[in-house]
């Protein structure tokens, strides 16, 4: 009897101790979390950066004597604006001018004795056609070497028994290496002067991969100097080097400013600020929206109430917002503050 009442009483308690079947797996389920959601929209994209520029002329050549000698005048120094066809410097070359002279007489003087056989081959029988053929022959090999020996009317002209080197082009001396009675005219020496023409500058600029897709704001950009940082100057867009440099995985572009007055210098360091745009909308987003792994970058959609990671590609960043693209629409629903934690097929409850 004792025995009867004993197990009695122990059913009893482990009744009392068992819960109803159900009402915990209603408690999980109205766990489910909170996250804060915005609606994805596309929108235009406009990014200003700022990129370090050099400053070169248009324009710049190294002047050097294409035949040996002594200098016997100089005409300028480095500051001197010149113009084309100005003296730069005289050259006392003789060798040079009696090899002229020579050629000239040489060729002068078969020219002139071709001419009288030709005359007199018009009687026939006077001169042999073989005779006829080897002065002409001849009158063209020496008009030839004649020709070679000649320097060219655009590096120098003689001025008495010297040789006066040119100016190319409008310019200014920016460098001069030679001193009255320096020989030039032997390998590997420096170039006599130097000489830019700064009245048009090029701007070339080193534009990050990232940025190269986007299009440039009116097709100019402004830039300020360090010699003049009180002026803003704006430069114009003339061309883009069409390639991505391996190594510095940007594209050079280049832009001209008119300088006629010479106001800013070759070789300056400039600080470039261009304003880019995208041809078509995106998306951005919240920088916070975008989680990164070491495996993949994504955001977390919210798709009838449960998670879903889209994996994205990174575009402009624009501080606290970022440019993304992947597989998304606009009307998205997307979390602000993602982070690994909020696993995919998750149920939520979104609050926007």
């Amino acid at each position: 009897m004792r025995v009867l009442y004993l197990l009695t009483f122990l059913m009893v308690i482990a009744s009392c101790g068992q819960k109803p079947t159900g009402t915990g797996s209603k408690k999980e389920e109205s766990k489910a979390d909170t996250v804060g959601v915005f609606i994805l929209k596309p929108d235009s994209v406009r990014k200003v950066i700022s990129l370090p520029g050099d400053l070169l002329a248009n324009e710049g050549i190294q002047v050097r004597s294409k035949v040996q000698g002594y200098i016997t005048g100089l005409k300028v120094d480095i500051g001197s604006m010149v113009h084309k066809g100005q003296v730069l410097a005289l050259v006392d070359a003789p060798e040079l001018l009696a090899r002229v002279r020579a050629a000239e007489s040489r060729y002068r003087s078969s020219k002139d004795y071709y001419e009288r056989i030709s005359s007199a081959s018009k009687t026939s029988g006077v001169v042999a056609l073989s005779e006829l053929e080897k002065s002409r022959n001849q009158m063209l090999a020496d008009e030839a070497e004649y020709k070679a020996t000649i320097i060219g009317e655009t590096s120098y002209k003689q001025i008495d028994n010297y040789l006066a080197i040119l100016s190319p082009f409008d310019g200014i001396i920016t460098r001069r290496n030679v001193n009255i009675g320096s020989f030039v005219g032997s390998a590997n020496e420096k170039p006599l002067f130097e000489i830019e023409d700064a009245r048009v500058l090029r701007l070339s600029v080193n534009v990050p991969e990232i940025y190269t897709g986007a299009e440039l704001v009116g097709g100019t950009a402004d830039i300020t100097t360090r010699s003049m940082p009180d002026k803003k100057f704006q430069v114009k867009l003339v061309r883009k080097s069409g390639n991505i440099d391996v190594n510095s995985r940007s594209e050079r572009w280049e832009f001209e400013l008119q300088n006629p007055d010479h106001i800013l210098k070759s070789g300056s360091y400039a600080d470039v600020k261009l304003r880019l745009m995208r041809t078509k909308p995106s998306f951005i987003v919240p920088v916070s929206a975008v989680v990164t792994t070491l495996e993949k970058k994504f955001v977390i959609q919210v798709k009838k109430g449960s998670t879903k990671w889209v994996d994205v590609r990174s575009g402009f960043n624009l501080d606290t917002y970022q440019e993304i693209f992947g597989d998304l629409n606009p009307g998205d629903t997307l979390v602000i503050k993602g982070n690994e934690e909020l696993k995919a097929n998750k149920k939520v409850v979104t609050r926007y």
